[in-house]
């Protein structure tokens, strides 16, 4: 891929994407692009970003952004945020608090708004009882399609801090499913966080965006976190990832712990 080919797909994703792709990301975007150029039968990355721009139907634009974005996640990855979650999950409902709303922002393949949901439900006991609602976005209609089957390998739940069985039911061979009443708990939709205003209201209990701003440059992460601050309640919580910060980014939040953030 030569630096001309390189700079017109770093400015069409960033444009429909808001991903900045830099030099150092050369090799990887060449990396993601051959196992998709294969499946079209296309050899050449400039004839491939002529296939991409010629489509009518944007369709292929998509599967570029499905195999762009980083998917890398996991059951109750990054414990601690879902441990801090429980804790105020208690005070808010001490409080008197009974309703709940929640936003996984870059919700991957579906393990971080179902952990949410669980944690939910093991904080506050029998889902009879809860009006709790995670929506959970992504760009990848990809992952959004795995994430609505909610199935995934068994040993992906290797670790789970809770009892298995309470959430999750076979599904064939090595494979578990999520369980009805928490995957009520969740509503996926594609959403692309650099696109139009976000086509929902607050207020939001707390929004999780964990290793997703790292892809934005900084005024991409300006816009989004100015989002999220309309979006969350007041005292409400955005959750980052823990390579991420938002110092010098955001005067509406005050620092709580590492990469977790209240509204103030």
């Amino acid at each position: 891929m030569d630096e001309r080919t390189f700079r017109q797909y770093a400015s069409l994703i960033y444009a429909h994407s808001g991903i900045n792709l830099g030099e150092s990301k050369k090799e990887l975007l060449r990396a993601r692009l051959s196992k998709r150029m294969h499946e079209v039968g296309i050899s050449n990355y400039q004839e491939y970003y002529e296939y991409i721009v010629r489509d009518p139907k944007k369709e292929e634009l998509a599967s570029l952004l499905d195999v762009i974005s980083t998917n890398v996640t996991g059951f109750f990855r990054e414990k601690d945020h879902f441990d801090f979650l429980a804790s105020v999950l208690k005070e808010w409902w001490q409080a008197g608090q009974r309703k709940f709303r929640f936003w996984s922002a870059g919700c991957s393949s579906g393990e971080e708004p179902f952990s949410l949901a669980i944690t939910i439900l093991e904080t506050l006991g029998g889902e009879r009882f809860l009006d709790a609602k995670i929506l959970a976005t992504d760009i990848s209609k990809q992952v959004l399609s795995k994430a609505r089957r909610g199935i995934y390998e068994k040993r992906n739940l290797a670790g789970l801090p809770v009892q298995e069985s309470k959430y999750f039911q076979p599904a064939g061979e090595g494979l578990v499913e999520v369980q009805e009443f928490v995957r009520k708990m969740v509503v996926f939709n594609y959403l692309n966080l650099q696109g139009p205003e976000y086509p929902f209201r607050g207020p939001l209990d707390a929004i999780f965006c964990r290793n997703v701003m790292i892809y934005f440059d900084e005024q991409g992460r300006r816009k989004i976190i100015d989002r999220f601050h309309r979006l969350l309640k007041d005292s409400g919580y955005l959750l980052v990832g823990h390579s991420e910060s938002l110092l010098g980014l955001a005067s509406g939040f005050r620092y709580v712990q590492p990469s977790i953030y209240q509204k103030v």
